[in-house]
């Protein structure tokens, strides 16, 4: 078998190392070492006598449980790495999880948990959206591996869901190690995936009588895409929306001059993505930011601020807390 060391802190976690098959040599269509590089979650390197990659937190949301002595002890097997147009595709399997890492910064963008779907991450933010929209389709625009679609099917499992990606080999690679071609099925409660290959930004985005939601991650590079901030974007996504219908943001990480910080606004206005945002939805967006154990990530919620009582009722218990965490953004200036 042939081993690589590997060493993954999701702030906290270590462990030790990738395997490879005895009878395979481990070969990779980008070159080895792998440069420094910005994660959209988690920090990590893998190295040996002649090789070295390192993973560092910046964008994404932690995605794993606290580590256990034998979580420590657990291998690593690189299921794929395959350079594609659009992205660096590395997937890594442990017996508890999948992770998947994209672009040339390999930042990790999906996860996918062997014993339940929640993450303890932002992909849990999205799964409480369908408490606060009207019944109808919900688009995820950056569907990578799928998680958000996972969580959402398990706890809302009549939904329609409409996933859209760009890269139609991640597409295929998902349906093969991260259960997304079983969600492509109606299930029992009439819920299904609808996959779209395609640019999430495109006019072809579009259903008749509007999304009851649109769930936004897209990232390119270990950046939010830079048409994200810009205040156009988001006008030509609120009118894909029906009457009373919302947005749910990932906006990456603090990307602004800290002394552009108002000091009636707060920390919010650190992020680019989040004063776009703000502009085209004033006096209605809401935002949070994930903790420094989660990732660190700003979320928008666009709409008139929702009752938080109401809206932690209707979710499990397990994202009741979550939805009260959200705060009424004050006009920029």
């Amino acid at each position: 078998m042939h081993c690589l060391s590997l060493m993954i802190s999701f702030k906290c976690l270590l462990l030790p190392q990738i395997c490879f098959p005895s009878d395979t040599t481990p070969s990779f269509p980008f070159p080895f070492p792998f440069p420094s590089l910005s994660s959209r979650s988690e920090s990590f390197s893998i190295s040996s006598a002649s090789s070295s990659i390192s993973f560092h937190p910046k964008l994404k949301a932690r995605a794993i449980p606290e580590p256990t002595a034998q979580d420590e002890q657990e291998d690593f097997q690189v299921l794929t790495a395959i350079k594609t147009e659009y992205n660096d595709i590395f997937i890594l399997d442990t017996p508890k999880s999948r992770l998947l890492l994209l672009d040339s910064t390999h930042n990790v963008h999906s996860i996918f948990n062997k014993e339940e779907k929640r993450t303890g991450s932002y992909w849990d933010e999205f799964a409480s959206l369908p408490a606060i929209v009207p019944e109808g389709p919900i688009a995820i625009l950056g569907l990578g591996g799928g998680t958000a679609a996972h969580l959402l099917l398990d706890l809302w499992p009549s939904l329609t869901l409409e996933g859209w990606e760009i890269d139609e080999i991640l597409i295929h690679k998902s349906r093969e190690y991260f259960g997304l071609y079983d969600l492509e099925k109606h299930n029992e409660a009439g819920g299904i995936l609808h996959v779209h290959v395609g640019d999430a930004l495109s006019p072809l985005v579009n259903v008749p009588g509007g999304y009851a939601g649109i769930i936004i991650d897209l990232f390119s590079e270990g950046k939010v895409l830079p048409q994200l901030q810009e205040l156009g974007t988001w006008l030509n996504l609120k009118d894909k929306l029906m009457a009373n219908g919302r947005l749910m943001v990932n906006c990456g990480g603090a990307d602004c001059n800290t002394a552009e910080i108002s000091p009636i606004n707060g920390g919010w206005v650190k992020n680019s993505t989040l004063k776009a945002l703000c502009r085209a939805f004033p006096g209605q967006l809401s935002w949070k930011k994930m903790s420094e154990r989660e990732g660190e990530n700003y979320l928008a919620l666009t709409g008139p601020f929702p009752d938080s009582t109401s809206w932690s009722a209707a979710v499990p218990c397990w994202l009741s807390s979550n939805v009260e965490q959200w705060t009424p953004c004050g006009p920029f200036p």
